[in-house]
């Protein structure tokens, strides 16, 4: 009978997490800030809408070109070296912003500033979960990670529209700015590398740093099937987010209802991301659960095309969000765990950077190929569709993480 190998895991792990959700919270929120206020915005700074648009664009832009820099320092330098850079940048330059409230220039360099910070914090989700949790609870914690991106891009959206009302979008600037610097100095004061000793076997521990792991990851069929898929299905919620309001437009609902709708798909996400993972560290199982949230996202993604009355709707926007986003986290889980033992960043790394590409190339093509008559964005939903059921069939493909495996075989003996 195999015997299972001690080890300990620390209650300090939950502080620690709380701490770095809230700086990923605060991260997200920054990005999003001017989504929810665009005709606001273009009026105070005097540009044009895509020029609103490319402050949040920004983040996708710089992401592929740091993505894979960052992921190198924090597997090299680790967490609190790595994590704390993009904590510095989030801090400095989100500061900045309500500094240089009137100028728009200069408020672009401060977002592009905010966005190199990003990859630093986002790519190390699962490595902060290899690091402090064990293998049990590791997809429950990317999870939460993951979770903190929703609830600071929700924040984001309904408190911006409402902070501009009672202090103008100068004075929201420098609130922002405010809690940027609390959520960076927090991280770097309290924030730690790692526990004492590492919470999981010997086995699950050791990784190799990021440019021997890309050598290994691009062999492994199923991470090269799980790129695809977040290709798809990250892409499809940018895209998604970004354009909500010309989707519905066209087919009569109105700016409020196409914001509540946008609204639901966050909080569906932020539901999803708390159940799913949950259940697949539960059951010690990650495809099923990927199969699952890919097929509940397409029916969805389907429903937001077509539906006609409001109340299909806001339950399409709603089921899109859970099931969508719910596949994030155990996704990331799956893909560190089949790449081992290349390093969590690397492989977190790579898929975020795959659903940066796409999301860029899905707004786009989206804008491009819209009814030129009408406004309509059937026919790229459509196409959104097929590619979301592509990507729900080659999930059936993805055979199970050894990992998760033998932690279930050594719970049962």
């Amino acid at each position: 009978m195999p015997q299972l190998t001690p080890f300990r895991v620390y209650r300090y792990r939950w502080t620690i997490l709380s701490i770095y959700m809230f700086l990923i919270a605060v991260n997200q929120m920054l990005w999003i800030t001017f989504a929810p206020i665009t005709s606001d915005a273009t009026k105070y700074y005097g540009v044009s809408d895509i020029w609103i648009g490319i402050l949040s664009m920004c983040f996708m832009i710089v992401f592929v070109v740091v993505s894979i820099p960052a992921s190198w320092i924090i597997d090299k330098y680790g967490i609190r070296v790595g994590v704390g850079i993009g904590a510095a940048f989030t801090g400095i330059f989100g500061l900045l912003r309500g500094f240089v409230t009137t100028d728009f220039d200069l408020l672009l360099v401060a977002q592009i500033g905010i966005a190199i910070g990003q990859p630093f914090i986002l790519n190390a989700i699962t490595k902060f979960a290899a690091r402090w949790f064990p293998m049990a609870e590791r997809a429950t914690a990317a999870g939460l990670g993951t979770l903190a991106m929703y609830i600071g891009i929700l924040a984001g959206m309904i408190l911006t529209p409402y902070l501009i009302i009672g202090s103008g979008i100068g004075g929201m600037l420098y609130i922002y700015g405010i809690i940027s610097v609390v959520a960076a100095a927090v991280f770097i004061l309290f924030g730690k590398e790692g526990p004492p000793t590492a919470p999981c076997r010997p086995d699950q521990e050791e990784r190799s740093l990021v440019y021997d792991g890309l050598k290994n990851i691009f062999r492994i069929k199923d991470f090269n099937w799980l790129l695809f898929i977040f290709f798809i299905g990250l892409g499809v919620f940018n895209s998604v987010t970004t354009w909500i309001e010309n989707i519905l437009g066209p087919r009569g609902f109105s700016t409020t209802q196409a914001g509540i709708t946008g609204g639901l798909m966050i909080a569906g996400g932020i539901l999803g991301a708390l159940i799913i993972p949950m259940l697949s560290d539960h059951y010690q199982k990650r495809t099923p659960f990927m199969v699952i949230a890919l097929a509940g996202a397409t029916l969805c993604l389907a429903g937001i095309t077509f539906a006609a009355s409001y109340w299909l709707l806001l339950v399409s926007g709603a089921g899109l969000g859970f099931f969508l986003l719910s596949s994030g986290p155990i996704g990331f889980q799956y893909g560190a765990e089949i790449t081992y033992p290349t390093s969590e960043g690397t492989s977190n790394g790579m898929l975020l950077l795959m659903g940066q590409i796409s999301g860029i190339a899905f707004i786009f093509a989206m804008d491009s190929f819209k009814s030129s008559i009408t406004g309509s964005m059937t026919m790229p939903l459509i196409v959104l569709i097929a590619l979301m059921a592509i990507g729900t069939l080659v999930s059936t493909r993805l055979k199970e993480s050894s990992l998760i495996s033998k932690e279930s075989i050594q719970k049962a003996a």
